[in-house]
């Protein structure tokens, strides 16, 4: 594959997982079929999807342009020989740099209050999200939080080429679970994946504003003895 090949196959995948996000928000918001799942029993807001449509389109864009070519220029650094040992390790070693940044960086959005008032708060109008408020935030807010990715990918880069497919698998998993740690639903399948954080640990950060700043895992809040 060439550096044109993969940024275009990156702009797919993001695409294909996002439709997703979009085909799972209409069945939450406009059929009763995931209602029994339901965490917060409170009815969603008539309107909010439409009106949110133009940030999560503007996010989406973002997440696009940057990681399109991302993926063009670093091309030459990929390997693309198909390891299933060498994927594993830097998909969860991506993911785990990426969620220990993403507390950190999540908890000061709410510790300043300039940063709360100002940029974190638009996120935090979802008090009752539905899969695609994982785009309703700031621009600036969902850019500094790509950070976490990269530094992840970066250090690899430092000592090793990073796969491929690696970097696929990360971006298609990390995209699919923050839309649904956004659904409000606890899914009895997606609620038994051991490590991983449940909807309700999200779910309950939207309703009470505070505390379970971790994304991807849960270790972070208990270390810090931010669960609750």
């Amino acid at each position: 594959m060439n550096a044109a090949s993969i940024a275009i196959y990156t702009i797919v995948l993001l695409i294909c997982t996002n439709l997703f996000g979009l085909i799972y928000s209409m069945l939450v918001l406009y059929t009763s079929i995931f209602k029994k799942f339901s965490i917060q029993k409170k009815p969603y807001v008539k309107g909010l999807f439409s009106k949110r449509m133009p940030l999560y389109l503007f996010n989406i864009t973002l997440l696009l342009t940057i990681s399109g070519f991302g993926a063009f220029f670093f091309a030459d650094f990929f390997s693309q020989e198909f390891s299933i040992g060498t994927i594993i390790f830097q998909v969860i070693f991506a993911f785990v740099i990426d969620d220990i940044f993403f507390y950190f960086y999540h908890r000061w959005l709410h510790e300043n209050k300039y940063m709360l008032k100002t940029v974190h708060s638009i996120h935090h109008r979802a008090t009752k999200p539905f899969p695609l408020e994982y785009l309703y935030a700031h621009p600036i807010e969902w850019m500094l939080g790509m950070i976490g990715a990269f530094l992840g990918f970066a250090i690899l880069f430092s000592f090793i080429d990073v796969n491929i497919y690696a970097f696929w698998i990360f971006g298609g998993l990390r995209n699919l679970h923050e839309i649904h740690i956004h659904s409000d639903l606890e899914l009895p399948v997606s609620s038994k994946i051991p490590l991983l954080s449940k909807t309700k640990h999200h779910d309950d950060h939207h309703a009470k504003l505070t505390g379970n700043y971790s994304s991807t895992f849960m270790w972070m809040d208990r270390l810090f003895k931010t669960n609750f």
